[in-house]
């Protein structure tokens, strides 16, 4: 067995000001392999940017700023999180959602 001990004590993680996690499950249960480049990004990005409920109000253009994207690749990979059932959209506001079990489309090729 591997015993672990923290490497830099001062730089423990914790939250402050935000609340943002992955569940280790998006690992194991194939969510990470089931995501397309672009997918992951936004993913990762709208958990970040998210409240304690899964809620941000970035808006489009922002957010393409942010990540590098076309208009087109934002909106191929924001439907591909809504069809996998990882986000939802109302036209202004994000949520991002629990897990659903198991992935959808976990086959459809993911990570080049």
């Amino acid at each position: 067995m591997i015993r672990k001990k923290v490497l830099k004590p001062h730089r423990l993680r914790r939250i402050d000001g935000g609340f943002s996690f992955i569940p280790h499950r998006f690992l194991t249960d194939g969510f990470l392999a089931s995501l397309q480049q672009k997918e992951l990004l936004l993913y990762l990005f709208l958990i970040v940017v998210c409240d304690r409920n899964g809620l941000s109000y970035y808006g489009y253009d922002a957010i393409c700023s942010l990540l590098h994207l076309s208009v087109d690749h934002y909106l191929e990979a924001r439907n591909g999180l809504i069809k996998k059932d990882m986000i939802a959209f109302d036209g202004t506001v994000f949520q991002v959602l629990d897990l659903p079990s198991p992935p959808l489309q976990a086959a459809s090729g993911g990570l080049p």
